[in-house]
């Protein structure tokens, strides 16, 4: 009996064995990995030995014996005939209430100096599917936003996805951080991927604030990081959100951008040898896209929602450039951002004629539903002679419907016009349009 004690705790003190391999080629940010055909697979996670220690990398690609890895890391360091140990299968995450006031990478590493992340009970894996759509919830009731624009004209829906899409430079940034203090929520999780570093510090303690920061979990990769640690952030702020989802919380998603997403992907894709498809981007990057988005959105019934703002950034202001055109097909609504209503000096730069929430028109009651489309009219009549007018090419009385919206359409642009500090109110926004839109009496003739 003794001997097979001491036979067991032998045994215990073992080792478990593992597989390794050794680098055979690296080429660019691809590192190819011979000796671990059988034991690995997509996603698997391998540490390469370098000068510096150990580069963290992902399995993204298989080539009969051949693994091809990504690094987490710059790869500086790793050379021909480096080991290559197979560490673990793919990323799960163990998030917690802890996790609130707190800035990690896309690893779901602290960042912020403030000590260890308290883990949570059970792992979350980091790409999760989402919930199977006949057993989802419905879309719910209108949340307010604290933006009179989108409150009145794209109103957004507990659970909705919306997408805002903007060139460089027209205030797409602003809007989401007005959005992420002033949107209702239980929790918010931002996604900050591919941004530039000196903006993370400036969103956090001027955009967030402290107030905005205790409720929020901020996932970030700078745009230096690898294309590899920039797809995984976005993966992880969905799987942080989807964890407080499952405790019932409605939970606000914000990610600037899903572009820098694709890009990352796109990076991947032709590093592993996928042929270029639609202007340079490789077809994983369009079955990645609604893959990750689909995961915002209602839950299964008794859960809460993710309710998902996504940047876009458009390329050369061409809003039917590939990404933005597939991301639009995806998400339930769009709000279009536009440079020359910027240049205007109106802020939010939002194009209200291209704009479309897919929850209207039963979100709003039927006095705003009657006021928003009065507006509309307006704006859509102006717009249409706005260039006339200007050159003095339109005679004012020729047509009484031009000249209410030549009257009525400054008005309605001032009142969307907003500051960061500016929060508005849905019922008072539309109680101020109504008086706007309404029709002028009718004098009546005296005999």
């Amino acid at each position: 009996m003794q001997t097979l004690a001491s036979a067991a705790r032998a045994i215990r003190a073992q080792t478990p064995d593992h597989r390794f391999g050794r680098v055979v080629a690296v080429r660019g940010a691809l590192i190819e990995v011979e000796g671990l055909a059988g034991a690995t697979q997509i996603g698997s996670r391998v540490a390469i030995a370098s000068n510096d220690g150990s580069v963290e990398t992902e399995v993204t690609a298989l080539d009969r014996d051949l693994a091809l890895c990504m690094p987490f890391a710059d790869p500086q360091g790793v050379g021909l005939g480096a080991r290559a140990d197979l560490t673990a299968g793919q990323l799960s995450l163990r998030p917690s209430s802890g996790w609130l006031g707190r800035m990690i990478d896309g690893l779901g590493r602290p960042i912020d100096g403030k000590g260890n992340l308290p883990l949570g009970g059970d792992p979350h894996p980091i790409k999760a599917p989402p919930p199977p759509a006949a057993a989802r919830a419905r879309v719910g009731g209108r949340i307010e936003t604290g933006v009179r624009a989108l409150d009145m004209f794209a109103p957004l829906c507990l659970g909705q996805r919306l997408g805002l899409f903007a060139g460089s430079g027209v205030g797409k940034s602003v809007l989401l951080s007005m959005l992420a203090r002033w949107t209702r929520c239980d929790v918010a999780v931002i996604g900050l991927i591919g941004e530039r570093g000196r903006e993370v510090q400036e969103f956090v303690e001027d955009d967030l604030g402290e107030e905005g920061m205790a409720r929020s979990v901020v996932v970030v990769a700078t745009s230096d990081e690898p294309a590899l640690m920039r797809r995984q952030a976005a993966w992880t702020t969905l799987a942080v959100a989807e964890h407080f989802r499952d405790q019932g919380l409605n939970v606000l998603c914000l990610m600037d951008s899903v572009t820098r997403f694709a890009m990352a992907q796109r990076e991947i894709g032709l590093a592993s040898g996928e042929p270029p498809a639609t202007k340079g981007y490789p077809p994983t990057v369009f079955a990645e896209l609604p893959r990750l988005l689909e995961r915002a959105g209602p839950g299964l019934p008794g859960q809460g929602s993710i309710t998902g703002l996504f940047t876009v950034l458009v390329d050369g202001d061409d809003h039917n450039e590939p990404v933005a055109d597939a991301v639009r097909g995806i998400l339930d609504g769009h709000v279009v951002m536009r440079r020359a209503i910027a240049e205007r000096g109106r802020y939010p730069a939002i194009d209200l004629l291209k704009s479309v929430s897919r929850t209207l028109p039963h979100c709003l009651d039927a006095d705003q539903n009657d006021a928003r489309i009065a507006a509309r009219n307006l704006l859509s009549t102006y717009a249409d002679m706005e260039e006339m007018v200007r050159l003095g090419a339109y005679k004012r009385g020729s047509n009484p419907e031009v000249d209410r919206a030549v009257d009525l359409a400054p008005r309605i642009e001032a009142m969307l016009n907003q500051g960061k500090g500016d929060r508005g109110n849905s019922i008072e926004s539309f109680a101020q349009l109504g008086a706007v839109v309404a029709p002028a009496p009718v004098e009546e003739a005296v005999e």
